[in-house]
């Protein structure tokens, strides 16, 4: 399996979902690649929570489990 880059792309799981994605991404930049706002989420890893503080360290490795959380506003009126 490759990407355009050259690299190899690896299987992960999100939210329970098969994905391919390419390698060497970390958390942050995987939220980029699935088009996610990363000022909105919560991020949980192998079933450990990550702190965002640590989103640009933690690597995505192959046959990863991620789960990932989107805030909604709103509330009452």
């Amino acid at each position: 399996m490759s990407n355009q880059l050259g690299g190899l792309n690896i299987p992960i799981k999100v939210n329970g979902e098969d994905r391919i994605i390419p390698s060497g991404l970390n958390i942050r930049q995987l939220l980029t690649h699935l088009g996610l706002d990363s000022g909105r989420v919560a991020v949980e890893l192998n079933r450990e929570i990550v702190r965002k503080p640590d989103w640009d360290t933690t690597p995505i490795e192959p046959g990863a489990s991620l789960e990932i959380v989107t805030f909604v506003g709103g509330g009452r009126r």
